[in-house]
């Protein structure tokens, strides 16, 4: 039986990002799917399958931080990457928690996201041998 492959999921309003993302994550051997709200990533059928989320923070409707926390919420905690164009230190500060792996402002080395998955793929298996 094949092992699944670890799935990325990445949340922003940008088709261009999202893609480019998607793009960098299959070429390193993971799974990945886009999402171009926070709503539509609440609706997946899979969330408890994603290892790592990379999520933009300024997003019409649901902020990126709205979704962490609303995943926490619902006892469905993600390791996740939060993404921005416009970095604020408030909001850095707030956001870096247990399972935010880091807070990347665009454009972003794409050497600094990978560290930041292998970070939340590390948690995310750690957390499944812990269960």
């Amino acid at each position: 039986m094949p092992t699944r492959r670890p799935l990325i999921a990445i949340v922003d309003d940008d088709e261009s990002i999202r893609e480019a993302i998607k793009g960098l994550m299959r070429s390193m051997g993971f799974d990945a799917e886009t999402f171009s709200s926070a709503d539509n990533f609440l609706r997946f059928p899979h969330i408890r399958r994603t290892a790592c989320l990379v999520t933009d923070i300024n997003m019409p409707g649901m902020s990126g931080l709205d979704l962490h926390r609303r995943l926490v919420a619902m006892g469905k905690s993600v390791p996740t990457v939060l993404i921005t164009a416009f970095p604020e230190k408030n909001v850095r500060a707030s956001a870096l928690g247990a399972d935010i792996i880091g807070c990347l402002t665009k454009p972003f080395d794409e050497q600094v996201l990978l560290d930041c998955i292998h970070t939340a793929l590390a948690l995310s298996n750690e957390g499944k041998s812990g269960s």
